[in-house]
């Protein structure tokens, strides 16, 4: 760490904020049924083709390649209504399998705003799925979560999700609920029939750690397993020349969640300046950084290793969010431009 610059990390403190949203997921316990994350990827309903040529255009210049890659559909990677920003996996959430879970953000030309989604991949099948996130009202309602979701971390059951101004959202594996309507244009409840845009599995929000200083944004996420104890990671995107965000850590409990005091207030337990601007993700491991850095939607990027020194490496074309296979010592990340979408690996 010694090549990243200490800040103070007095204004990363996150309050526990998840007041009102347990009244209307205990409606959809009594109106939907859940369904677990085995039986979300089991029966995924799209293509992905491993070192597939669709969205390689990511690659740009970069030589070597990515050593691994795995692709979106022609219609997830041309559509211009989703844009992907997060990405973490299953070694991140330290459980058995190989999954990658995407976060994307909507952005509609017309018709309703969609909010968020998350595409769980299943690489041992080749296939994944998009499962709408929402918020559950007490009235039993469900309405789309509209924040950027530009980084997602997965440790436990929960999904931590970041949203810009306010902090990180929270949803639970343990909390996926199947939609008993075919509406395809609308959401909501009616009469305990549920539609969602299509989308036939819905994530309630079921926490959020809120910001205490009007200061920090989050940007991404990532969790680092390598420390005592492991530790959740955030950061700002700056695209102002010359100006640079920052990056904070929390400790993490064994179940997941923030480690916050009775007074409901975790404080990050460090916090560092980011070496460059439009840094769009970030991960600790074993005592390294790594960095993703955005050069716009035809340009090559750049990942930022930090640790004794600072090394630059060749990376695609609109870099985003950042996470790691431990076993396989491999950094992935996703592209997000259209046309140019990818979900990709290199060597630690």
């Amino acid at each position: 760490m010694s090549q990243m610059k200490v800040v103070s990390a007095e204004p990363f403190g996150l309050k526990r904020d998840g007041g009102g949203l347990t009244a209307g997921i205990k409606i959809l316990e009594k109106d939907l049924k859940r369904a677990s994350l085995d039986t979300v990827l089991a029966k995924a309903n799209r293509v992905t083709v491993r070192k597939g040529s669709a969205g390689t255009g990511a690659f740009g210049t970069m030589k070597p390649k990515p050593v691994d890659w795995y692709t979106f559909d022609a219609g997830d990677n041309a559509t211009k209504e989703w844009y992907p920003q997060g990405l973490t996996c299953a070694s991140d959430a330290g459980i058995a399998g190989s999954a990658f879970v995407v976060s994307w953000y909507h952005t509609p030309s017309s018709g309703a705003e969609r909010g968020v989604r998350l595409t769980f991949v299943n690489p041992a099948t080749l296939r994944y799925r998009h499962v709408l996130l929402v918020r559950a009202g007490a009235d039993g309602g469900i309405t789309p979560i509209n924040i950027h979701a530009g980084g997602v971390a997965w440790y436990g059951n929960l999904l931590y999700v970041a949203d810009t101004t306010r902090g990180l959202r929270v949803f639970d594996t343990r909390q996926i609920f199947e939609i008993n309507g075919s509406g395809t244009e609308t959401i909501g409840r009616k009469a305990g029939v549920y539609d969602a845009f299509g989308y036939r599995y819905v994530m309630p929000q079921t926490d959020a750690w809120t910001t205490t200083s009007g200061s920090v944004r989050f940007s991404f996420a990532a969790v680092d397993r390598s420390t005592d104890p492991d530790v959740l990671i955030s950061g700002e995107y700056v695209d102002t020349a010359g100006t640079v965000g920052r990056v904070a850590r929390w400790p993490l409990t064994a179940e997941g969640t923030l480690n916050a005091p009775a007074g409901g207030v975790v404080q990050a337990m460090d916090a560092y300046a980011l070496p460059g601007d439009k840094i769009q993700g970030a991960l600790s491991y074993e005592g390294v950084w790594y960095l993703s850095q955005a050069a716009g939607s035809t340009r090559n990027g750049t990942l930022i290793v930090v640790g004794d020194t600072v090394r630059k490496r060749p990376y695609p074309v609109g870099p985003e969010d950042l996470t790691c296979v431990r076993g396989k010592r491999t950094l992935w990340s996703v592209s997000e431009f259209a046309g140019r979408r990818v979900v990709y690996g290199v060597p630690l």
